[in-house]
């Protein structure tokens, strides 16, 4: 399933990018500088991070108030934590290879700039990514319309490319990145966080009173 998905939003996210480039490179030799557009329409910057705050949001908000005793309490508690997990991990890798993003050189093969060059992974999109694979992991069997929640990193990768902020491969690495945070979580029986603190349910607010 973890594949099928992968599958998924990279199709998803390779038919709203440009493959036709003057002059690409990179790892995969796809990178490549798209014309600038995030200021209006669906590509504004202003959406982009407003389906971010959705998505934190809506992972924190559900885990607070199901806790921990219902199917759908868990997932969003993995939803939560692989979201944390996945961010963090990008935040690392940001730091440490410093990829100069299109914005700033219109050169993909510029790694290990340092300063703040930090293409290399996108933040916003392993962060969509991580927080959408536990539900679709624990839903998509039962309800096979969770799938198009794939649509939500797509729609963010391919945003974060039009914003000049992030190479093809960056996306295409994010993507892998979050869902395999979705996944390391979702193997879980309890909530890490819970664990490390010496217990593992949380009793969900709307069942308090």
């Amino acid at each position: 399933m973890r594949m099928t998905f992968l599958r998924l939003i990279v199709s998803v996210a390779l038919c709203g990018m440009t493959t036709a480039a003057l002059a690409a490179g990179g790892p995969l030799g796809i990178d490549h500088r798209l014309n600038k557009d995030d200021e209006s329409g669906v590509w504004a910057r202003n959406i982009q991070l407003s389906v971010g705050y959705a998505l934190i949001g809506t992972s924190i908000g559900g885990a607070l108030i199901e806790g921990t005793e219902t199917r759908l309490g868990l997932t969003f508690w993995r939803m939560t934590e692989a979201a944390a997990l996945g961010v963090a991990t990008a935040e690392v890798l940001k730091r440490t290879v410093t990829r100069a993003r299109p914005i700033q050189e219109n050169n993909p093969d510029l790694w290990f700039q340092s300063g703040n060059h930090r293409s290399f992974p996108s933040g916003e999109t392993t962060l969509a990514t991580a927080v959408v694979t536990p539900i679709i992991m624990e839903y998509a069997h039962d309800y096979p319309a969770v799938y198009a929640l794939a649509l939500i990193p797509a729609y963010i990768g391919v945003a974060r490319i039009k914003s000049q902020a992030h190479w093809q491969s960056d996306v295409l690495a994010s993507f892998a990145l979050g869902a395999t945070s979705g996944y390391l979580v979702s193997q879980s029986a309890q909530p890490l966080t819970l664990r490390l603190m010496g217990n593992g349910v949380f009793v969900g607010l709307r069942y308090r009173w």
